[in-house]
């Protein structure tokens, strides 16, 4: 580093390599994201990431906290709309992050923190997809599988191209499950 920059904030620092993290581990992947090819990213040193992040995998559950509370305020703009409507939104974020979603499910088979993250997103979202399925007038006899139908088929579509026409058939037909129809 040039000894005429100012220097900068601990989080600061922290925040610029999270940003470059993002960027390489969605357009490069995490694999082939090297410690140093971020470090010569973010413009730090190598071992600087070091006094910010244990290891990788830490860098990469910061990379997914940072999506995640971008979605959230995302999010509020479709919050209003039918649920079949947030369902697609929801399939298209995670379309645009394929890459972090296939890294989370192959890291949390080999890294106790990463799986934690993904167990913690799960029990989240289920919750959050609980309460909307309730606010929704769904059957609470069998909320529970109701809500394992959708994680599954959101993660269906994830997994199996289709068109968008058929994603938004998919998200309307799972939704017509939970809505009562008019009086």
């Amino acid at each position: 580093m040039s000894k005429n920059r100012r220097p900068k904030a601990s989080q600061e620092k922290r925040a610029e390599i999270v940003t470059a993290a993002r960027t390489l581990f969605v357009d490069a992947g995490y694999d082939a994201t090297s410690m140093g090819r971020l470090a010569a990213a973010a413009g730090v040193a190598s071992n600087t990431i070091y006094w910010y992040f244990a290891d990788k995998d830490a860098v990469l559950i910061a990379v997914l906290d940072d999506v995640m509370a971008d979605a959230w305020a995302q999010y509020q703009s479709v919050a209003a709309e039918p649920i079949s409507v947030r369902l697609l939104w929801v399939v298209r974020q995670l379309q645009q992050l394929s890459r972090l979603v296939s890294t989370v499910h192959a890291r949390a088979e080999r890294s106790p923190s990463v799986a934690l993250w993904h167990d913690n997103f799960h029990l989240q979202t289920s919750s959050l997809f609980r309460f909307e399925l309730e606010a929704a007038g769904a059957a609470a006899d069998n909320l529970d599988a109701e809500v394992t139908i959708g994680v599954f088929t959101i993660e269906g579509l994830l997994m199996h191209p289709l068109s968008e026409e058929q994603q938004r058939t998919v998200c309307d037909a799972l939704a017509a499950r939970w809505i009562p129809p008019p009086l």
